[in-house]
C-alpha cells in the first residue's frame, strides 16, 4: 500500500468482487496510459478511443491532464517533485477505475520513466497498465502547438516546459506505439482497439471487425 501519514486506518474490502464487476460489464478493466509530448495527440486519441468504446457498450472514461489539474491536482505546479506527485495521484485514481471494471484512458505527458513505472507497480494485477507511447517528433508537435505553449516556452514565459526546458524520457518497452505524424486518428484508434481485442480486454462480435466499426466512431 505504501506509507501514509494517517496510521489508524484500515482498508475496507467491497462485498462485490472485481471479477463480478467485469462479468457485468462484459470486458476487463484496464488503464491505457497515453504518454507523449504536448501536441503529440494524447488527448485527441484518448477521447476518440473513449467514444469508440462507449458506442460499443463498454464502461470507459478519460482522465485528462488539464482536467485533473483543475480539481484534484490544482495545488500542484510543474516542478519535478510536483510532476511526480501529479502522476502518483492520478495513478491511484486510475487504479480504482480499473478495479471498478472500467477501461480508463489517461492523457498525461508524464515525462519521467520512473513515475510511469511507479504507476505500473501500484496496479493490483498484471496487465492492468498498458503504456501507450504517442510518438511524434518535437518539431511536428511544435508546428501543431494547439495551445500555443511551445511559443510561450520559447519566449521564456513557461519554465520547465517538457521538450524545451525539461526532458521527456521516452518509454523503453511500451505495450503500444502510436505514430501520430504517420497515421491519422482513425488508424491510431484502430491500433488501440486491436490491442485491446488481441490481449483479451474486449471482445469484438463475430459478425463485425474492428476495421468495419472504427470508422463510424471517429
Amino acid at each position: 500500500m505504501g506509507d501514509t501519514k494517517s496510521k489508524n486506518i484500515t482498508w475496507v474490502h467491497s462485498h462485490i468482487g472485481r471479477e463480478d464487476r467485469e462479468d457485468r460489464r462484459g470486458h476487463r478493466g484496464v488503464v491505457l496510459w497515453f504518454t507523449g509530448l504536448s501536441g503529440s495527440g494524447k488527448s485527441t486519441l484518448a477521447l476518440a478511443v473513449e467514444r469508440y468504446l462507449f458506442e460499443h457498450g463498454h464502461f470507459t472514461y478519460v482522465l485528462d491532464g488539464d482536467n485533473v489539474r483543475h480539481g484534484l491536482n490544482r495545488d500542484l505546479g510543474f516542478s519535478h517533485e510536483d510532476r511526480t506527485e501529479n502522476i502518483r495521484r492520478i495513478g491511484e485514481v486510475a487504479k480504482l477505475f480499473a478495479e471498478a471494471g472500467a477501461i480508463v484512458a489517461t492523457a498525461f505527458i508524464s515525462p519521467y520513466r520512473e513515475d510511469r513505472d511507479s504507476v505500473r507497480r501500484v496496479m493490483s494485477r498484471d496487465g492492468d497498465f498498458r503504456e501507450v507511447f504517442v510518438s511524434c517528433p518535437l518539431e511536428v508537435c511544435e508546428e501543431r502547438d494547439p495551445k500555443g505553449l511551445y511559443k510561450k516556452a520559447r519566449a521564456g514565459e513557461i519554465p520547465n516546459f517538457t521538450g524545451i526546458g525539461a526532458p521527456y524520457e521516452e518509454p523503453e518497452v511500451p505495450e503500444l506505439v502510436l505514430e501520430t505524424h504517420q497515421h491519422d486518428v482513425e488508424a491510431c484508434v484502430l491500433q488501440v482497439v486491436r490491442h485491446l481485442e488481441e490481449n483479451g480486454y474486449i471482445t469484438v462480435p463475430e459478425n463485425e471487425s474492428a476495421e468495419e466499426t472504427t470508422g463510424a466512431a471517429v
